[in-house]
């Protein structure tokens, strides 16, 4: 995993988006601090995100019904806007002097500009995929409320937009796919710190990721590593805890695995571009179906001798090539059973006997990702270049950043 330090100083974010009409999504930015995943508001002041289809028939009818609400009353920013936003939007002249002194820093370079575009297209199109479809990965797939469930789902998005950035011409297809994966690693750990080690409500910063008026199912923008929509965090109810940070050795253990599942996703998905489908929904079953099942399906006709009721019955997957999540010695020493019927805490394992019933719809459901999948990689070949990459000019980041917005998995 790369330094952290490296990752920020790689991503430096510059204060010109501050004075930018269509990226002042990113403006709200902490002292001190270039960590664009943590100080992008929820909404942008001047810049709209385009409603989707279902809000575009809402808001019609409600036109009909009343007047139209004004833009004010949409989007507030929860902070004002910083000192020299406000200067500079007073003197064009100085505007242009800043962008000229911005350019010769080197913040307009190939390099910045697709690494503010990366950002967009994490924060836009990836980060909030788990909550616009949480009824179907949560209700249909099973996958529980968890951070792991929410890190699997968005990297699948990633890897969508990965294979379509590979394609851009040199070297913009390398700088966008390193903002990416930069951006996604830093949201991660961010979520990691917050999960391993939740703030109380005394020291609980208000999150500069959400609006005053914003809505667990608003998904314009991204979602709070504090404030999750997807998934819950234990003891974040405001209790105290012993200590303020989440200790380092679990969190670089934790962002070692993460890569390791990042990069087995990738491979297991590209591998199945040139297999074919069949590979592809294996994959799809080891990643987003738990591997139920891997070891047969158990129906409920076995029964205790002494009580006459369903023996207990607990079974998980266990990855058998090792990793940092399991040591292939230590399932040698104690045996497969033993390490299948241990709980791992993560909430997905085979369903119980009386369960069984639930694998009829796999079939079904790797059919669906797999058509989701193969449909939203043939729309993105679709767009152009040029429609992918934006303007690429210095303010202009946000420009047709909604062409890319991924469809839904039932159609």
């Amino acid at each position: 995993m790369v330094a952290r330090s490296i990752l920020s100083h790689r991503l430096k974010y510059h204060t010109t988006s501050l004075i930018s009409k269509n990226i002042l999504s990113l403006s709200v930015a902490r002292p001190k601090l270039i960590r664009p995943l943590v100080t992008a508001p929820k909404h942008s002041p001047q810049h709209n995100t385009p409603p989707s289809p279902s809000t575009s028939s809402a808001q019609s009818s409600e036109q009909s019904k009343g007047p139209k609400p004004t833009e004010t009353t949409l989007q507030t920013p929860t902070r004002p806007q910083p000192w020299l936003t406000r200067k500079l939007r007073e003197n064009p002249t100085a505007l242009q002097a800043f962008f000229g002194l911005a350019r010769v820093m080197g913040y307009g370079s190939k390099k910045q500009l697709s690494g503010r575009r990366a950002l967009l297209m994490y924060q836009r199109l990836c980060a909030n995929r788990p909550i616009e479809e949480r009824a179907f990965w949560q209700d249909e797939c099973h996958l529980p409320p968890t951070f792991q469930s929410w890190f699997s789902v968005t990297n699948l998005h990633v890897w969508l937009l990965t294979v379509r950035l590979r394609a851009l011409p040199d070297p913009y297809a390398k700088h966008h796919i390193q903002g990416l994966i930069d951006h996604f690693f830093l949201d991660v750990e961010d979520r990691v710190r917050v999960v391993l080690q939740p703030a109380t409500r005394k020291n609980m910063p208000p999150s500069p990721l959400q609006t005053s008026d914003s809505t667990p199912s608003d998904s314009s923008g991204p979602s709070s590593p504090s404030n999750p929509d997807f998934y819950t965090i234990a003891n974040g109810n405001g209790k105290d805890r012993p200590k303020g940070s989440a200790p380092e050795r679990l969190v670089t253990r934790q962002m070692k695995i993460l890569k390791e599942q990042w990069a087995g996703l990738g491979l297991s998905m590209d591998l199945s571009l040139m297999k074919g489908d069949a590979e592809m929904a294996g994959a799809i079953w080891r990643n987003f179906l738990g591997a139920r099942g891997a070891r047969g399906i158990v129906y409920p006709s076995s029964t205790s001798v002494e009580t006459g009721k369903p023996k207990p019955y607990f079974r998980r997957s266990v990855n058998l090539v090792g990793g940092e999540v399991e040591s292939v010695k230590k399932i040698d020493e104690e045996g497969l059973e033993k390490a299948e019927a241990r709980d791992d805490g993560s909430g997905v394992h085979d369903y119980a006997p009386e369960e069984a019933d639930k694998y009829v719809k796999y079939p079904e459901l790797m059919e669906e990702i797999v058509v989701y999948v193969r449909r939203e990689l043939k729309r993105l070949e679709g767009l152009k270049d040029e429609e992918v990459m934006g303007p690429m000019v210095m303010g202009k980041e946000m420009s047709g950043i909604e062409k890319l917005s991924f469809g839904k998995i039932r159609t």
